[in-house]
């Protein structure tokens, strides 16, 4: 059984220790019983089973008054050679350092030893001298009074100090990564995950029927791969990732994609000249095949690659709770979804209400400009076009003749309160810059200071309709396109976004980081026009998403406007996890491939032809796991929730790697490597490029040299 969760703060434990501890350290770890309990037959987990230690330093209590205790752990505050504070991962404890010309030896080894030195003590559990009790430390009441001491390991001077509110650079956290990863808030973040993994675990296998199993990594390039990579690239706002170069594979050239622009395989080389194994981006294939194979129920903690820049929420290296179910319809994966999240959900946060709300890709996108709306706060998308038909505004007129025009508006709350001149100018370059579109302010109901040129140009009656429409207040401001349908909505969708961290920074609560709001989203198109050229198709999804029963037939005559089974679920405007309902008719899956998306088939006959060996009806999702946690846990980036993470450019900061190979290594495989004409030695700038472009770095002083 997993452990029970802890309820004691961190910061508190720390504070009168440690000086001011981050405001967000959450919980470590709470108490488990140490003893098995006979009579229930239940056992607990017994956190000192096989180990040295009788006790941790976070579990003892007046309660244990009298006990003599051996304890392990680090020296983490030391005060006029009186007393230390020890910690492990489950807390602090005071020790009272032996003042005896009888231990003197013990002093001197606890008053010498330096900071983060490893230490063993034993001795007895006394209480605190009145007065002197702890009330924010969990272990406040007690402390242990030391009779023998053993040095385990003495500690160097650290490159930082082991406290979560010390500043680090991200390059010097993720170079000494295992010094990083002793704070409290690494410690929760990865013992949360662990839980977390654990509970899902329990409830697919025990509760559920699930078998867990492990898929290859080494793996061929196919093109369901290759585009489901296209498919991340285009949803998350990446239009110029295509038409970078190509490569040669059989007689098939493929458009592939930039290294730093776009998402693509890693290629692994193999002794056989020419040939190369694929690491695959997910194990699409792997489990749809198990379905053929009567492994009704799949699920695995899976390893995925893509080899692309990082973000904050993107790594090479990447863990998917992959899914997949025989006999199963969309309803049936998001219960089992909903439940399994419900069951998981950490003991410390909300708890998680369900079923999840649901809203269709049609109606996410008019209302909030994406397919992953942030439900947490409202200033939806508004369309306004009746107000404007009969308009005198010359190019209102001129885009609601198009076939695809529209005037939309989003509402400010407190925006002429809040937001500066220049606030609105930068979202007016912004909106030009990067959709080369106009956006106008409207200052409906303030004075004629803030009045922009638009509102001058209203009539009364417009002015009228649109504060009846909108609601809108003495403060409030109207952000107002109009144009292409798709464009407007979607630049509206990223206004709304950045006004809502404008308001924020200016001390405005929209977002609570202690609310999760979760989100399916539904009905999406089967296939998209492609970037390169609108008059072909690519998938939405990935290609072996099922069509929406209702569409099939428009499958055969107008596959643009086929709806597909594919369902995002969506957390705080992230999107966490995707799958759909798959096409287990070989013939049917044959069109899609060859007639519509004009790929290969050779290169997917191995799937075709199980599909023809009698394929059940199937479908699957997969959860972002580094995401998932990222968000649970309220950390920056998913670096924070992996233990080894890449940098930003891809790189292992601590073991340097990516690395050179000798020639030697190299010589089996048949390929040759060009050699850039550099040193092995970084210069500063190298070391600047490790980390997020917009974080900055503060150099050692040492750096100069």
């Amino acid at each position: 059984m997993p452990l029970p969760w802890g309820l004691c703060l961190v910061n508190r434990m720390c504070r009168s220790w440690a000086g001011p501890a981050r405001k967000t350290t959450p919980p470590l770890l709470g108490c488990c019983a140490r003893r098995l309990t006979l009579s229930t037959q239940k056992r607990t987990s017994d956190l000192n089973s096989f180990v040295v230690r009788t006790n941790t330093c976070g579990e003892l209590r007046s309660s244990h008054l009298g006990q003599e205790v051996t304890l392990c752990g680090w020296i983490q505050y030391r005060r006029q050679s009186l007393f230390l504070v020890l910690r492990d991962f489950h807390g602090l404890i005071q020790v009272v350092i032996p003042q005896d010309e009888s231990a003197a030896s013990v002093k001197k080894l606890l008053c010498e030893a330096p900071l983060e030195s490893v230490v063993q003590v034993t001795g007895t559990v006394i209480s605190r001298p009145p007065g002197q009790e702890n009330p924010k430390m969990p272990t406040g009441e007690i402390e242990i009074e030391v009779k023998t001491a053993e040095l385990l390991n003495s500690c160097k001077k650290l490159p930082f100090e082991i406290k979560d509110f010390m500043k680090k650079t991200e390059a010097l956290r993720m170079k000494y990564r295992y010094l990083d990863l002793r704070g409290s808030q690494m410690q929760y973040n990865l013992r949360l995950r662990s839980q977390m993994v654990m509970k899902m675990r329990e409830y697919l296998c025990n509760l559920h029927g699930f078998v867990d199993i492990e898929t290859p990594t080494l793996f061929k390039k196919t093109p369901g791969e290759l585009l489901q990579a296209l498919e991340f690239e285009r949803r998350n706002g990446n239009s110029s990732f295509l038409k970078e170069f190509t490569f040669y594979w059989g007689s098939t050239t493929w458009t592939q994609i930039s290294p730093h622009k776009g998402a693509k395989e890693f290629v692994v080389p193999s002794r056989e000249p020419g040939k190369f194994y694929s690491l695959p981006q997910s194990p699409q294939q792997f489990k749809q095949l198990l379905m053929v194979a009567g492994f009704d129920r799949y699920f695995q903690i899976a390893r995925c690659y893509r080899d692309e820049g990082s973000k904050p929420e993107r790594q090479p290296e990447f863990t998917q709770v992959d899914i997949e179910m025989s006999f199963i319809d969309q309803t049936g994966i998001q219960k089992l979804i909903e439940g399994l999240l419900q069951y998981s959900w950490p003991k410390d946060k909300n708890p998680l209400t369900i079923p999840f709300p649901s809203m269709t890709y049609t109606e996410a996108l008019d209302i909030y400009g994406t397919d992953k709306p942030d439900t947490r706060f409202g200033m939806k998308i508004v369309d306004v076009s009746d107000i404007f038909r009969n308009t005198a505004i010359e190019f209102l007129q001129d885009v609601l003749k198009e076939p695809q025009g529209t005037i939309k508006t989003i509402c400010i709350p407190g925006g002429a309160k809040y937001l500066q001149s220049k606030d609105f100018e930068a979202i007016k370059k912004f909106a030009v810059s990067n959709f080369n579109q106009e956006v106008s302010p409207l200052f409906l109901k303030t004075s004629e200071s803030r009045k922009s040129p638009l509102t001058k140009l209203l009539k009364e009656e417009e002015k009228s309709a649109l504060v009846s429409l909108m609601k809108a207040q003495e403060e409030d401001v109207l952000l107002l396109t109009a144009g292409e349908y798709k464009k407007v909505c979607s630049l509206l969708g990223k206004l709304r976004l950045e006004c809502a961290d404008l308001l924020e920074a200016r001390g405005v609560v929209l977002r609570d980081p202690a609310v999760f709001h979760f989100l399916w989203v539904v009905e999406f198109p089967l296939f998209l026009p492609k970037e390169e050229d609108p008059t072909e198709l690519e998938s939405a999804h990935h290609p072996f998403t099922a069509p929406h029963p209702s569409d099939i037939h428009l499958l055969y005559t107008e596959p643009e406007k086929v709806r597909s089974q594919h369902y995002d679920l969506v957390l705080n405007g992230s999107e966490i996890g995707g799958g759909s309902i798959r096409i287990h008719n070989a013939e049917q899956q044959q069109y899609v491939l060859e007639t519509v998306l004009k790929e290969d088939v050779k290169l997917l006959s191995h799937l075709l032809q199980a599909l023809d060996f009698g394929a059940p009806p199937h479908g699957g999702i997969a959860l972002g796991l580094d995401r998932l946690v990222c968000l649970v846990t309220g950390a920056p980036s998913i670096r924070d929730v992996i233990a080894f993470p890449k940098s930003f450019r891809g790189h292992d900061l601590m073991s340097n790697a990516p690395d050179y190979v000798s020639s030697e290594d190299i010589e089996p495989y048949h390929i040759q490597v060009k050699r850039p004409e550099v040193t092995d030695r970084k210069d500063i700038k190298s070391v600047i490029c490790e980390t997020e472009s917009s974080q900055q770095l503060v150099l050692p002083s040492r750096a100069k040299t």
